[in-house]
């Protein structure tokens, strides 16, 4: 799916630009390191909880997260 790879892409980049490793950002979203890595690599889908925690971490709206803008 196109928006997979949109959404790994657009974490990494949200992550990277935020200054923050993949381990504050599992503790913060409340997952483990792996799974932020699993998205990251577009291994795994993040579920709803987690794409809304990702957004407002990120102070993003959900388009753009998963790359619907």
């Amino acid at each position: 799916m196109e928006y997979q790879n949109k959404f790994k892409d657009n974490l990494k980049e949200l992550r990277v630009e935020k200054k923050i490793g993949q381990v504050e950002l599992a503790k913060a979203v409340g997952v483990s390191k792996g799974i932020i890595s699993l998205w990251e690599n577009g291994l795994r889908e993040p579920n709803m909880y987690s794409l809304i925690k990702l957004a407002k971490y990120f102070n993003v709206t959900l388009d753009e997260l998963v790359g619907f803008n």
